[in-house]
């Protein structure tokens, strides 16, 4: 009975991801993914390296700046036809010239040493987190155009995308690191550059998502431009019933947990954990669990529809987020720490997953790029600036307390999601 049982799991797996559609977002999710810690974590432990102060490298961080507004220049993305290139198509020709300058970006901050001055790196991080955040904007509207016509596919879609992303994270985080005790950081970024060709190779030799009426591609005045490409896409948005409320669910959806992502390092480190027993659990069972539970959430989402598959990922995320004070209470306990991130991480694969394919079913494929890029940058709002309070709440209280409040920041998501994703459906 056992066996039968997880052979017809094994199956329902095979009928979901086992396409070409499927290893298509595996590959452009890891695209899409690996550029953002060269520019983050990599980025920071490069600089201690070379002697940056502390200061220094936390201001650093600001080179990130342009995934937060890359809505500003999505309306470019999919209303600019690009000579020669554009008769590829629109997403085709924008994912073949943002691969190529990305790629070009990164092999000149490949070259940066601190002789160089801070300038070139400057200019350099920043270029890479600009054309990376645009291929961001091309590649989500690719996913979400694939799948258009079919909702459960965008679900399923939507998290194997997600598994390609964390791939592309432990490329260029754990992946770098590993490199790095054996060649320069230098070398490591060069390395690190031909992971460009994966996504460039896979433009080139695919075909175009949908075909579009190409109204936008013709020749057209500024005005008009700012009216097919700005103005109706955001009329778009606040056409939809609620659209107030969507948008407030989108920026809350993910608070539980990107409330406590600030303070996660400092809490292992009181708690006494060395740095190693962290990369290990983190990187072995955190990675694994969320991969799992990005395809369990794809699963979830086909079998039971977008509204469960939020609601119950909104209370697990509050559940999961609060289960820390448990090994708050306990301190240093290896096996807890192991439960307690492997269990986070799942239900963030498949919370993830679910918020991923309710962002893409509210896009019109007309403005696809324009859309996706201003929903998903709600999220980077809220995780920069409201969990930038997290520090000061934990001054006020102590660990658990901290942990428990911070999962109660599920119940806003829990009881916007009823009132309106349920209403949608």
């Amino acid at each position: 009975m056992l066996i039968n049982k997880l052979m017809k799991k094994l199956f329902d797996i095979y009928q979901t991801y086992g396409n070409k559609k499927m290893i298509l977002m595996i590959i452009f999710g890891f695209a899409s993914g690996f550029p953002f810690l060269l520019v983050f974590n990599t980025l920071s432990l490069w600089l201690k390296d070379v002697h940056f102060g502390y200061a220094a490298i936390g201001a650093f961080s600001l080179v990130k700046i342009p995934y937060a507004f890359k809505w500003f220049w999505s309306p470019v993305v999919d209303g600019v036809k690009i000579p020669l290139l554009g008769r590829l198509g629109r997403r085709r020709s924008w994912g073949i010239l943002t691969e190529i300058c990305l790629f070009v970006s990164l092999f000149l901050m490949s070259r940066w040493t601190p002789e160089a001055g801070i300038i070139y790196l400057i200019v350099t991080a920043v270029a890479v987190s600009f054309f990376s955040a645009t291929l961001d904007i091309v590649l989500d509207a690719y996913r979400v155009e694939l799948f258009s016509q079919n909702q459960d596919e965008q679900a399923a879609g939507s998290a194997i995308f997600v598994l390609g992303y964390r791939l592309g994270l432990l490329f260029s985080g754990a992946g770098a690191l590993m490199l790095a005790s054996l060649m320069s950081w230098n070398s490591v970024y060069f390395v690190m550059s031909l992971g460009t060709f994966v996504g460039l190779l896979t433009m080139l030799l695919t075909r175009e998502p949908i075909a579009l009426t190409e109204n936008k591609a013709q020749k057209q005045t500024f005005h008009t431009f700012i009216k097919e490409n700005v103005v109706k896409p955001f009329k778009d948005i606040i056409s939809r019933p609620n659209w107030k409320m969507i948008l407030l669910l989108i920026l809350v959806y993910r608070l539980s947990d990107s409330y406590v992502g600030p303070m996660a390092y400092p809490f292992y480190d009181a708690m006494g954990f060395s740095k190693m027993e962290i990369a290990y659990v983190i990187k072995i069972y955190g990675m694994g669990a969320t991969i799992i539970g990005g395809i369990y959430g794809g699963l979830f989402l086909k079998k039971y529809g977008t509204y469960k598959g939020l609601y119950w990922c909104a209370w697990l995320q509050g559940l999961t987020t609060a289960f820390y004070a448990v090994l708050a209470g306990l301190g240093h306990h290896l096996p807890m720490l192991i439960l307690t991130i492997s269990i986070e991480n799942f239900v963030s694969g498949m919370a993830t997953a679910a918020l991923v394919a309710y962002m893409s079913s509210l896009c019109n494929v007309l403005y696809t790029a324009t859309e996706y890029a201003f929903l998903s940058s709600l999220l980077s709002l809220a995780r920069d600036l409201v969990a930038s309070t997290s520090g000061m709440l934990l001054e006020l209280t102590n660990w658990p307390v901290f942990f428990i409040l911070s999962g109660a920041l599920c119940v806003p998501a829990v009881w916007l999601v009823k009132k309106t994703v349920k209403k949608q459906l």
